[in-house]
C-alpha cells in the first residue's frame, strides 16, 4: 500500500514553485522537496493544514492512496495494447 503524494500537480495548478511555498508556509524548501518527491514516512496535521491553507485546497487535492499492484489507468490500457493515439 503506498501514499502517493501529489503536492507537485496542485503547485502546478496553483502556478506556484516550491520555494514560493515554503515562504508561505514556513517550512524549509529541503522538508518540502522531501515531501513532494514522495520519500517522506509522515507529516504532521499542522503541517498539512499550514500546506492546503497556503494552496487553497483540501488533504484530498495532495493525498491519494494505491493498494500494491494497482497500476494507473494509462499503464494498464497501454499493457492491454488500448493506449490513447
Amino acid at each position: 500500500m503506498a501514499i502517493l503524494v501529489k503536492l507537485d500537480d496542485v503547485l502546478y495548478a496553483r502556478r506556484m514553485t516550491l520555494t514560493e511555498l515554503s515562504s508561505k508556509v514556513g517550512i524549509t524548501l529541503a522538508n518540502l522537496s522531501i515531501l513532494k518527491t514522495g520519500k517522506a514516512k509522515g507529516m504532521r496535521f499542522a503541517t498539512l493544514e499550514a500546506i492546503c491553507d497556503a494552496l487553497d485546497c483540501q488533504p484530498g487535492d495532495l493525498l491519494a492512496f494505491e493498494r500494491d499492484g494497482e497500476e494507473d489507468e494509462d499503464e494498464r490500457a497501454v499493457a492491454s495494447g488500448g493506449g490513447r493515439s
